[in-house]
């Protein structure tokens, strides 16, 4: 990673306004800042204020209205398909709803195969790679016959961090990732993302309501607000 992880330029969201179409809704307008290498960003902000809309697009997920969003130096919406496929395997996102970001007709076994014949991993080193990666979660091997359903949130939670982990990425959005699980299980995944940034010398960008969340795991904190991004 270069010496400034990511960085945001003007970035601004509308919706609507074309031909046709209602009267257009601007999310939020001028946003910059940097995020640094090993540091935890949170974002704060009420429902509806564009908080996802703004992880997807630091994820490279969606496209801005304008502004652009740099990756070593290089706007990511003008990257070749190469460079763009380097890039999304460096900034990954996990939401809100991990259960529903798994094919549901899939073992849980069958979806971290994906991503290993994904990034090509040989076949011979897949079961060490499964083996290694799920004890850094909190994983026993019995879940990788299992499907989505029936495993629970917090489970479900651990799971998608495997996956994502299995990229090595450098930057992870996280968005709400914990609002749908109850106290306890909060404050474990919790710890165990606390303790996955300094094992793997990740970077965070955590998207939360709550706000005890964000200041337990936040360098630094940005609340959205009126279409602004404004830093405390």
């Amino acid at each position: 990673m270069s010496a400034v992880c990511l960085s945001l330029h003007d970035i601004s969201k509308v919706f609507g306004g074309g031909r046709g179409k209602s009267r257009s809704v601007c999310l939020f307008r001028d946003v910059s800042f940097e995020i640094q290498p090993g540091e935890t960003l949170g974002i704060m902000g009420h429902s509806g204020a564009g908080k996802t809309t703004l992880g997807k697009i630091i994820a490279g997920l969606e496209k801005p209205s304008s502004g652009y969003v740099a990756f070593r130096g290089k706007n990511i919406f003008q990257l070749k398909r190469k460079e763009f496929r380097q890039f999304r395997r460096c900034i990954q996102m996990i939401f809100q709803d991990p259960e529903g970001s798994f094919n549901p007709v899939k073992t849980l076994g069958q979806s971290l195969l994906d991503v290993l014949k994904l990034v090509q991993c040989p076949s011979s080193r897949w079961e060490a790679v499964i083996k290694d990666i799920l004890p850094e979660v909190g994983l026993g091997l019995d879940v990788l016959d299992r499907y989505p359903y029936q495993l629970s949130g917090g489970m479900n939670q651990r799971a998608a961090l495997a996956r994502v982990l299995l990229l090595e990425p450098g930057l992870i959005v996280l968005d709400e990732p914990t609002s749908a699980l109850d106290l306890t299980v909060q404050a474990q995944i919790l710890h165990l993302l606390k303790r996955l940034k300094n094992d793997k010398r990740l970077s965070y960008v955590l998207i939360s309501h709550n706000s005890q969340v964000i200041r337990f795991m936040s360098d630094r904190v940005g609340t959205l607000s009126n279409g602004r991004v404004s830093f405390s």
